[in-house]
């Protein structure tokens, strides 16, 4: 089996790549390769390939900077998963592609499955979920991943900063009003290679088990890395000013991968405290 995953140097993409690389042929490839934004590129450049899976990783993830260019987010997460789909037809390829818990709005009180109807606060969201639509209007064989709250070792992430300003300013101010499901790469790309494994198809809700605020995150980051002396104070979504808005509830449930896989992923403090070892 050949499987080639895009976005290879991003934080999920190059830790999926350690772990298939020994079980599949697996070809990562980025920017410097082809131009997902680039129609023909994009498909000349998976066609060239000739793989059986495609794992679509790459995208533009700053919810923020979504918001200040919603052109180019639009661009990468609609257009270029668009362009990744065609090729992935046109070469009878399955293609798995990594969603959000950002496609729905938060307002639902209760943790959200698959089959709920997504309702993007922010730009981001709203790419990633046309992304989404792309696949299905495109494909009959596809696989998305709809995730939360990623962090791992192979980039910037919520945890990273936490440590980092802990240790200039000791001082902190962390939204307590947000809540997900905080979701290591390495549980992440593990729990991918395990639906490749079992031909996993259609929508799949995938993150660490349990959930927190922000504000709970940081906390048990500076717990469990025994930086000490740091003052949290909890805030409002309001008071943080952001640029996008983000859903107040996006736990989303996990029993359909449970059903398919026989296991949830670890609770995210346990995956917390294996990453800052």
């Amino acid at each position: 089996m050949k499987v080639v995953v895009t976005g290879a140097r991003g934080m999920l993409g190059s830790e999926l790549i350690d772990i298939l690389t020994p079980l599949v042929t697996c070809i990562g490839v980025d920017i410097d390769d082809f131009d997902i934004t680039e129609e023909d590129q994009a498909i000349k450049g998976v066609m060239g390939l000739n793989p059986d899976i495609v794992v679509h990783t790459a995208a533009y993830t700053n919810v923020d900077n979504c918001e200040r260019d919603k052109e180019l987010a639009y661009r990468v997460n609609g257009e270029g998963t668009r362009n990744i789909a065609i090729a992935c037809s046109r070469i009878d390829a399955m293609m798995i592609y990594i969603s959000t818990d950002y496609v729905f709005d938060g307002t639902k009180g209760e943790v959200y499955h698959e089959d709920d109807q997504p309702n993007p606060l922010n730009i981001y969201g709203d790419s990633k979920l046309r992304g989404e639509k792309e696949i299905q209007e495109t494909l009959s064989d596809y696989l998305i991943i709809r995730t939360s709250w990623l962090y791992g070792p192979k980039g910037k992430n919520f945890v990273d900063t936490i440590l980092r300003i802990a240790r200039e300013k000791k001082e902190l101010k962390i939204v307590n009003d947000q809540v997900g499901s905080p979701t290591f790469t390495i549980d992440l790309a593990n729990a991918i290679s395990r639906l490749i494994d079992l031909k996993g198809k259609g929508v799949i809700n995938v993150a660490n088990s349990g959930s927190c605020s922000w504000y709970g995150f940081a906390q048990k980051i500076i717990e469990l890395s025994g930086i000490n002396g740091v003052t949290l104070t909890p805030i409002s979504s309001h008071q943080s000013d952001r640029p996008a808005k983000r859903p107040y509830y996006s736990v989303i449930d996990c029993s359909r991968f449970r059903d398919l896989t026989g296991y949830l992923l670890r609770r995210w403090e346990e995956a917390l405290a294996e990453y800052l070892k």
